[in-house]
């Protein structure tokens, strides 16, 4: 599990539309499987035009993620927050108690492929912004499942992941088309980043798209208001992810 039920996303530094989240809640998607799954909406105020489907840790959807879908409608960016586990643990609560491992086990990238479908054709509707361009950010379990949306979801303007596992994302190398942003802690146990480093050099080999930035001495799961000793490096992610989103929508 990346973040507890005492992390918070940390705020945006520079808000390039600015505003506050228009509305926001939770509310129910339907996958092309009919599998009903938890999401969280949060509108722009004053939207770009860009949309973001946040994926969560391996604990799935939980309030981490629904503040940080504020945070991205804030910076004029219509975000839905996605859960993982609606074919085997239904729509419900999934903080620290929630057991989400055996739920973890029986996911597929191509059914959590389809969540993200189900999430990008809400933001593309009226309803959810009527959005231009869609991308996806995940953050571990996500992470890596965020980069794999690259190829399982071609039709993204891009794809950011933060400590992602690289072997999760071998198999989807070869056919991925949106760019990638890559954001990788500089400490992190449970990827090394020589590990990281070669799955840049075998983006680079398939030609896709991509950015790497390495947060030298960070740890796992450092993007958290909680860990002031990192907030430089979020206030940067942060700048990062905008800039992303602003260069490929």
């Amino acid at each position: 599990m990346c973040h507890g039920d005492d992390s918070r996303p940390p705020l945006p530094p520079i808000l390039s539309i600015g505003g506050a989240a228009a509305d926001q809640g939770d509310f129910v998607l339907t996958s092309s499987d009919r599998t009903k799954l938890g999401a969280y909406f949060a509108r722009a105020a004053r939207p770009s035009g860009a949309g973001m489907v946040v994926m969560p840790d391996v604990r799935g959807l939980h309030q981490f993620y629904k503040e940080l879908a504020q945070r991205f409608a804030e910076a004029g960016i219509d975000a839905v927050a996605i859960d993982y586990f609606g074919r085997t643990a239904g729509i419900g609560d999934r903080s620290e108690g929630f057991e989400y491992m055996p739920h973890v086990e029986k996911t597929t990238q191509e059914n959590i492929a389809a969540d993200v479908a189900a999430a990008i054709g809400h933001l593309k509707s009226k309803d959810g912004g009527a959005v231009k361009s869609v991308f996806t950010v995940g953050f571990c379990f996500g992470g890596s499942s965020s980069w794999n949306q690259s190829a399982l979801n071609p039709a993204l303007s891009g794809c950011i992941g933060f400590y992602g596992r690289p072997v999760r994302s071998e198999p989807y190398i070869s056919k991925m088309k949106a760019p990638l942003l890559l954001l990788v802690a500089g400490a992190d146990a449970a990827t090394p980043v020589d590990v990281a480093r070669e799955l840049e050099r075998r983006l680079s080999t398939e030609g896709v798209p991509h950015e790497m930035h390495v947060y030298e001495g960070a740890p796992h799961s450092f993007f958290d208001r909680a860990f002031a000793q990192w907030k430089d490096a979020c206030d940067d992610a942060w700048r990062r992810m905008l800039d992303f989103v602003k260069k490929h929508s």
